[in-house]
């Protein structure tokens, strides 16, 4: 599985990175996690507002922080 956050390094985007992170390893989900602060890089997935949250290629949340919950149930369907 391939997870990116979206972000531009604010503490929003800070805290999307270590509940993703947390949920990962909490419950031993295969993934590689990629942090991309770059704004060319981030409109390329069509995203506005920052935080974003893309799992394989397709954005699963923008513009707002999930809860670990949220998180979990997105990464283990």
């Amino acid at each position: 599985m391939e997870i990116k956050i979206l972000g531009t390094g604010c503490s929003k985007c800070k805290t999307l990175e270590k509940i993703t992170r947390d949920v990962v390893a909490t419950n031993g989900i295969e993934a590689n996690i990629s942090k991309v602060e770059d704004i060319m890089e981030i409109m390329k997935y069509g995203v506005m507002s920052t935080p974003a949250l893309v799992v394989d290629g397709n954005v699963v949340v923008k513009g707002r922080i999930p809860s670990a919950e949220e998180i979990k149930q997105m990464l283990t369907k």
